[in-house]
């Protein structure tokens, strides 16, 4: 009743390499027609849920989808039609089984209530190459697509590798896909079949950027458990954001989510180590791995803030127009960024952690100790900091904004553990000193950008003087408010 399958993009220039490693085995090939449906309005996608007739060879089955518990888990109920010209689609075969009912509840039906007749949205033409593997008692099914989706008159070709699992644990089909990723140069994607033909039904490329979402989960959870609900929390906005990065979208709302996902999981790397049994030793690497691709992402929303936001604000102010050309160097490539080996490698052993379990032999406990005592630590440190802020240099300062984050993010974690109304208060009373402290240090950056650039346009000392006027008044903003934060914030967690 639950599916667990990794998609592989694959570069054009490494098909042929990929395809003859697929046909080394026992391959068979099969042609699927597929026939996707939903509501005039959508409402089956907005949930995540997928409905679909799909002739595989001679035979009929219709298939309908959900999401699951655990990332790229989803739930599946397949029912097979047999030989017969084209069915007829019928969601009262899914209604005994779990995803029936998220099928109702996508739709918004009573219980009793009849299913709606249903329309084609878009549909797929692919050929498929498939064959098992068999890894230390994993089963895995290798599927090499290669195709297109139809929705009207517009078509997306389609060529990927598929990797389900058959039989056995989750994370032996990760490690499977990390060695073809750094064998072939492939790069996981979230985006399925279903999801590309909903773009192309849209005329849209790409998805709406992906923020994070609310953490849930059981207040009775052991500390392993907790750590993985984190993690996979975090790696759902991650693989959102990173799979349409990769794919090639430049929006800055995507770039600057997948960067929140990123500081996000890397918080819960480094806060939650204890509990996550150290993450088997892999840590270090992971976030060497994570620290690289923020920080070259980090350059395109730099740029974009410096030239969209900045400096229309400049030019409201008066500001002249200004030349960037030869001031400014080449943005690193944002989609090579996210297909790295290494970038590649670390999210494939993350959804291996999310899946693995605890170990027979590794001890667990409540994670309420262990996470008071780190919200306590980092609550304290902010304080000291925040008193004297307008005496810090500058580094310490930006250090000050980057611990504030740290205490965010793990006390979003923590949230389920605690009472929620007193969490939340806690939250509303950090976010204006964040928000504060994050301009500012924007700004910081933004006047060194233009003192440089007065070294050859005497235009910038406009913006230069604009910058280092406001400076003061930032710094004395962000002193306040680091008061008021001391004052009213109550620790959630005592």
């Amino acid at each position: 009743m639950t599916e667990f399958e990794l998609k592989l993009e694959i570069p054009p220039a490494r098909f042929k390499g990929v395809k003859a490693a697929v046909q080394r085995g026992q391959a068979a090939q099969q042609r699927l027609l597929a026939r996707y449906f939903d509501t005039p309005d959508h409402l089956l996608a907005a949930q995540g849920v997928v409905v679909r007739l799909r002739k595989e060879g001679r035979q009929w089955v219709q298939t309908a989808k959900a999401p699951g518990s655990r990332t790229l888990e989803r739930l599946e109920h397949n029912v097979a039609l047999g030989v017969q010209a084209t069915p007829l689609l019928d969601l009262a075969r899914h209604q005994h089984v779990p995803v029936g009912a998220c099928i109702r509840h996508a739709l918004k039906l009573k219980p009793d209530e009849a299913f709606p007749a249903l329309v084609l949205v878009y549909s797929s033409n692919i050929v498929r190459l498939s064959r098992l593997v068999r890894l230390r008692g994993t089963v895995v099914e290798i599927a090499l697509d290669q195709g297109h989706i139809a929705a009207g008159n517009l078509t997306r070709p389609v060529s990927e590798l598929e990797l389900e699992l058959k039989q056995g644990e989750p994370a032996g089909t990760a490690a499977l896909a990390a060695s073809w990723c750094a064998r072939h140069g492939l790069w996981l994607s979230s985006v399925s079949k279903s999801m590309k033909g909903q773009r192309l039904a849209l005329g849209k490329a790409f998805g709406t950027a992906t923020g994070a979402s609310p953490m849930r989960y059981s207040r009775q959870l052991e500390g392993h458990a907790m750590a993985t609900a984190v993690v996979s929390n975090c790696l759902g906005q991650v693989l959102a954001n990173a799979s349409d990065v990769a794919g090639g979208c430049t929006d800055g709302d995507a770039i600057h989510q997948l960067r929140v996902g990123i500081r996000r999981l890397r918080t819960a790397l480094r806060e939650l180590a204890g509990l996550a049994g150290n993450w088997d030793g892999h840590g270090d690497a992971w976030e060497t791995a994570l620290v690289a691709v923020f920080r070259e992402l980090g350059q395109h929303r730099d740029r974009d803030y410096l030239l969209h936001k900045l400096q229309g604000q400049i030019a409201q102010a008066g500001g002249p127009a200004l030349d960037w050309r030869d001031a400014l160097g080449d943005l690193p490539d944002a989609a090579a960024a996210v297909r790295s080996p290494a970038f590649q490698q670390t999210l494939l052993g993350l959804i291996g952690f999310v899946h693995a379990g605890v170990a027979p032999d590794q001890q667990d406990t409540k994670p309420k100790k262990a996470i008071r005592k780190r919200l306590a630590s980092l609550h304290r440190q902010v304080l000291a900091q925040g008193k004297q802020f307008s005496d810090l240099p500058e580094p310490e300062q930006h250090s000050l904004r980057k611990r504030l984050k740290r205490l965010r993010y793990l006390a979003e974690f923590s949230q389920p553990l605690f009472s929620s109304r007193r969490a939340k208060a806690y939250l509303a009373d950090l976010k204006p000193v964040q928000d504060l402290l994050g301009t500012y240090h924007d700004e910081v950056a933004a006047l060194e950008a233009w003192q440089k650039l007065s070294g050859h346009d005497l235009r910038a000392l406009f913006g230069a003087g604009w910058l280092t006027a406001r400076r003061e008044v930032h710094i004395r903003d962000c002193a306040d408010a680091c008061k008021t934060f001391a004052k009213q914030a109550k620790p959630f967690w005592a």
